[in-house]
């Protein structure tokens, strides 16, 4: 039974484990894996067991004796011996199996507890719950409450106010507002990471706090744009206070994340252009992105168009943006000169060695030389005299951004964020099936924007409501370096390439089609050779692939329009050994005879060294498709990693049969 100490004492502080550096494997006779189908450690077995027994033991005498009888500031527990990272664990594994209950979260709450999730179950995040975290976690790195819609402005706040330790913040889809942006501005100086997707009460304008927004100091020295902040004290200025507020300049967060997607609409329009530009400005550190108007911000500070913005920003009372720009640029000639200035020091000193380089210091001008000899305060200012000649000499140099993951753009913009940022590697962008004002085609804009960072893109994902054969070209312009791709909303027809698209991205891992079926069906049926598979393309590190294909609700059974592609989709299975995690909804194509074509292959190696097709997999999304049952379990005989099956609406598996698949093995069948 769990101890309990009154909220005016503190608890006794738990004595941190070390980490063992290597995990502990037990085969025992249970046969139990672990979730990428490996023997769990020891650790992760006494997590499994800890879960199962926590509503019977703690949460039961919890619950019966005092959830709802007293309020604890600090609970004395079992839990308070277990280190952070395995509390956090095992809070984790508990939403996974939605059994985390109101009173385990409550026993859950210890004080070495570094982050906390309530992503699963955001219902369990009420004001009580934040009151419970605020007193017992103040440590807290990373706190994700996304979701939690029932959250007043006003607590979300009060919280936030006492975590001032937080590194990751997520608050997407909850009631966040202007006030709660200025409590972690002013209470959470050490951000990296913040989401408010989806928040409507948050107006793009009520983002500008977070690059220093009204509180902003611009001063001629490069230090105003430093990532730290200048105040921690729990007195600091709040959002009922602006007046207070104004006399305290605050630095810009050190975010390195910032996620604002579909939030609150601006008082006029333009306002989201013109908050985008200023943050990508005013947060050095910022290098994923993603936020409504960042196209338009993009082009702007490319031309530098930033007299249009003066009427926003000085409504909003902070500094023009062309400010904010010469800002910024002197802030990235200093570092560039800095970094030449150190590079040539050790190419000295490692050539000539230390003596020679005292020798080549000596022999510069009198003002350089007897520099050396003044005190150090006198040192700085003529360092300082040297580096604005050095920037004046750099002018013509350009400003550079340095965002890697960017999402939210449109195709017309990729050229000005090409100049902008050269290491995009992870892009989203979303185009539409309408020719630009020069006459360009929508996939040759892609290509044409992609070709920056060809060889080096790592993730893309395009909307896109036009032909699949469209993007083709751009594909094959950035498709040798991908890992992920993901196309959404394409069109496709019995002609289009998706064999080619295979062939063009050769390195991935994840590959996700949302597309619409054919509108007419394929004349003729080609004749498929299955000798000639062997020299089709394939995606050997392929871990995960969907195939979606739209339907009508009124619709049992799609059209069979795209005969053609089963021929693809025997190359891609067959092809694929490692897939995880496969997805092939609504099929325009018979996909029985695919899947049975696959299961049927021999491995040709000797010594069986290379995995089977289909062995690896361990989730099977098969709705709306001709799959029978009897398919299904020769992919379970097969795959021993398999977990979860959906077969919805598959007019060719019966009830009873359903019904019988679940006493032929543990994994998780869905049919309705």
């Amino acid at each position: 039974m769990p101890l309990f100490r009154a909220s005016g004492e503190r608890g006794v502080k738990a004595r941190p484990r070390r980490r063992r550096t290597r995990k502990t494997e037990w085969a025992g006779s249970y046969g139990k894996t672990d979730e990428d189908g490996s023997v769990p450690s020891l650790t992760r077995l006494c997590l499994l067991s800890l879960a199962d027994n926590m509503k019977e033991v703690w949460v039961k005498d919890y619950a019966d004796k005092y959830l709802d009888h007293y309020s604890f500031r600090h609970i004395m527990g079992p839990f308070n011996l277990l280190p952070g990272e395995l509390v956090e664990e095992l809070t984790w594994l508990l939403c996974t199996r939605k059994q985390l209950s109101r009173a385990a979260l409550h026993l859950l709450l210890v004080p070495q507890l570094r982050g906390l999730s309530l992503e699963r179950c955001p219902g369990l995040a009420t004001s009580a719950v934040c009151g419970y975290i605020t007193a017992r976690c103040q440590a807290l790195h990373s706190l994700d409450l996304s979701g939690a819609q029932q959250l007043p402005s006003k607590i979300l706040s009060e919280t936030l106010r006492h975590l001032p330790a937080l590194r990751s913040l997520s608050l997407a889809g909850t009631s966040c507002d202007r006030c709660v942006i200025r409590t972690i501005t002013h209470h959470c100086p050490l951000l990296r990471h913040l989401d408010v997707s989806r928040c409507n009460f948050l107006s793009p304008a009520a983002l500008l706090p977070l690059g220093g927004g009204p509180f902003c100091s611009f001063s001629s020295s490069p230090s105003s744009f430093c990532c730290t902040s200048t105040s921690k004290s729990s007195n600091s200025p709040s959002c009922s206070d602006p007046s207070s507020s104004v006399s305290t300049p605050l630095s810009p967060l050190p975010l390195g994340s910032l996620l604002a997607l579909h939030i609150g609409f601006g008082e006029q329009e333009g306002d989201a252009v013109a908050a985008a530009a200023y943050l990508l400005l005013s947060l050095p550190c910022l290098e994923r992105v993603a936020m409504d108007g960042l196209s338009g911000a993009c082009c702007l500070i490319q031309h530098g168009e930033f007299g249009q913005t003066d009427e926003f920003t000085d409504r909003e009372g902070v500094p023009r943006l062309g400010e904010v720009w010469r800002e910024r640029r002197h802030r990235q000639g200093m570092d560039s000169w800095r970094n030449k200035r150190e590079g040539a020091a050790d190419d000295e000193d490692e050539d000539e060695g230390e003596s020679i380089l005292w020798e080549g210091c000596s022999s510069e001008s009198e003002e350089d030389a007897s520099r050396d000899k003044r005190p150090s305060c006198c040192q700085n200012q003529a360092e300082g005299k040297r580096r604005g000649r050095v920037l004046s000499q750099s002018g013509d140099e350009r400003l550079t951004l340095r965002l890697r993951e960017v999402k939210g753009l449109t195709f017309d913009s990729l050229d000005s964020l090409g100049h902008l940022c050269p290491d995009i590697y992870s892009l989203s962008v979303n185009g539409d099936d309408n020719e630009d004002t020069r006459g360009r085609s929508q996939g040759s804009l892609l290509a044409t924007g992609l070709y920056t960072w060809s060889g080096q893109l790592r993730s893309l994902s395009v909307h896109y409501p036009g032909p699949l054969v469209d993007l083709l070209p751009a594909l094959q312009v950035a498709g040798s370096s991908l890992v992920s791709l993901t196309l959404e909303g394409v069109k496709t027809s019995p002609h289009t390439p998706l064999l080619e698209v295979v062939q063009a991205c050769p390195k991935l891992r994840d590959l996700l089609i949302s597309a619409e079926p054919p509108t007419t069906p394929q004349e003729e049926e080609e004749e498929e050779n299955e000798r000639d598979d062997q020299d089709l393309p394939r995606l050997p590190n392929l871990c995960s692939f969907t195939l979606n294909f739209s339907y009508e609700h009124s619709q049992m059974k799609p059209v069979m329009s795209w005969m053609s592609l089963r021929r693809t989709l025997r190359c891609l299975l067959t092809g694929s050994p490692l897939l995880e995690k496969l997805s092939l909804v609504s099929l325009p194509c018979p996909l029985n005879c695919i899947l049975q074509d696959v299961l049927r292959v021999v491995d040709l190696d000797l010594n069986h060294c290379l995995p089977m097709p289909l062995g690896r997999v361990q989730h099977l999304n098969l709705p709306r498709t001709d799959v029978k049952m009897i398919t299904v379990k020769s992919i379970m005989q097969r795959s021993k990693r398999l977990k979860y099956v959906d077969v919805s609406y598959c007019w060719q598996i019966s009830q009873l049969e359903w019904l019988d698949s679940k006493k032929f093995s543990k994994v998780q069948v869905v049919w309705v």
